[in-house]
């Protein structure tokens, strides 16, 4: 006879995007299980505690950023439910840091795409079968050194839901070509686009019109990228997708798309690209990537576009109807004072021409190319002229918040080099 098995969730709603297609993977699988959210530490324990289950799986999902603060509330989840329930951590950061996850307390780490592997561990859990089966997981052997399963795969975003029951953005793309050294993306979802398909979106946004609901958002690394395998826009792929969510979407529903949470890679801002948008969607913003005004560091973090196309992309938008909002991050590796006062200056001039400028400071994060390296100091001449900036209305950001998770991450990465082991179970 299978066990029963209850899936707590510990729901936050700085991570709702991952966990919903988490979730809607498993309540589409088939697999008998019973779903309970905590949106709180208190609740989350209660859950546990009051479960009549054989089993009882917490799932906790994490930035790399909050995962010290994660570590502490599991320990008072852990006390508060009597150390019942097997905790598995998933997202960018146990995929990354299985290690340093594993020894701040969780049971088991979630490594890669975790829809295949919440699938199988369910069922392994049914079955009373060993977490060794499970593809895509992260647990310790005897001497505390976490070691892999064989990997989950990597499957084409249709044979996913991005959500069941709950609102939120429709992923559309996953994985990313552009290899930032600074970002997580390509090391979380490989190198390349995978694409869902425009009846797949069609069938979400179907979905969220029953419910009521009339905006539509997407996730996406790049937006413009939709339907292109490389480097150049394919516009009529744009196109087919938002006039296909048009179509499914009442008279006064609405489509935001290069806006938040997602954003534009500023050399795909053209005239023909900004006249496709106006047509279609409700935002009069865009979120474009600068990162930086100094093409040598844009050239160091492999962003693969220089100042010039930042520039041109702001006129652009602007001229168009829309209002940039630009990303800036300071504290780079490598980066000098020379090198921040360019991108101060650019800051201005995009400020003069319309845009906000959004800022950022310089995480490492890990399983990015710089996880290891050091940040750029940032001098108190910088820091004021970022706030004169937001002073005068032009700039906005947490780059102070990010600046000191910045250190942290500078510290765990020095007490974590690279040494996870690795073994397949086939």
């Amino acid at each position: 006879m299978a066990l029963a098995v209850d899936v707590v969730v510990r729901y936050r709603k700085a991570v709702t995007y991952g966990v919903h297609a988490v979730l809607a993977a498993l309540e589409t699988s088939g697999v008998r299980h019973r779903q309970l959210l905590g949106v709180t530490p208190e609740e989350t324990a209660a859950h546990i505690a009051a479960s009549r289950a054989d089993r009882v799986l917490v799932l906790w999902s994490f930035y790399s950023p909050d995962a010290e603060a994660m570590a502490a509330e599991l320990a008072a989840v852990r006390s508060l439910s009597e150390g019942r329930g097997l905790h598995i951590a998933g997202g960018v950061h146990a995929t990354a840091e299985p290690q340093q996850v594993l020894d701040a307390g969780w049971d088991l780490a979630a490594i890669g795409e975790g829809e295949s592997t919440i699938i199988a561990l369910v069922e392994a859990l049914r079955r009373d079968e060993p977490l060794t089966t499970v593809p895509g997981l992260a647990v310790k052997d005897a001497d505390g050194v976490a070691l892999r399963t064989r990997p989950a795969p990597q499957l084409p975003l249709d044979a996913f839901p991005s959500f069941l029951g709950r609102k939120g953005p429709i992923e559309i793309t996953r994985g990313c070509r552009y290899t930032c050294r600074f970002c997580q993306t390509p090391f979380m979802f490989g190198g390349q686009f995978r694409h869902r398909s425009v009846a797949s979106v069609r069938e979400h946004v179907k979905g969220m019109v029953e419910q009521g609901l009339r905006d539509v958002r997407f996730i996406t690394p790049t937006s413009l990228s939709y339907g292109s395998p490389g480097p150049d826009p394919d516009l009529g792929a744009v196109e087919e997708l938002l006039a296909g969510v048009k179509e499914e979407l009442p008279p006064h529903g609405r489509v935001f798309f290069g806006s938040f949470p997602s954003e534009v890679r500023p050399e795909h801002v053209t005239p023909e690209a900004m006249r496709l948008l106006k047509r279609y969607v409700a935002n009069d913003n865009l979120i474009i990537g600068a990162q930086s005004g100094s093409d040598r560091v844009l050239a160091a973090s492999g962003r693969g576009h220089g100042t010039s196309p930042v520039r041109d992309a702001v006129r652009i938008a602007v001229e168009h109807g829309f209002r940039p909002n630009v990303d800036f991050i300071f504290g780079m590796p490598g980066e000098s004072e020379e090198d921040q006062h360019q991108s101060l200056v650019l800051a201005g001039d995009l400020a003069e021409l319309g845009a906000r400028i959004h800022t950022h400071t310089f995480m490492p994060l890990p399983g990015t190319p710089w996880r290891d390296a050091e940040p750029a100091f940032i001098p108190l001449a910088t820091m004021r002229e970022l706030d004169r900036l937001a002073q005068r209305g032009d700039a906005y950001g947490h780059w102070r918040r990010q600046a000191e998770h910045s250190a942290r991450l500078a510290e765990t990465a020095k007490a974590y080099p690279r040494r996870t082991r690795r073994r397949r179970t086939d």
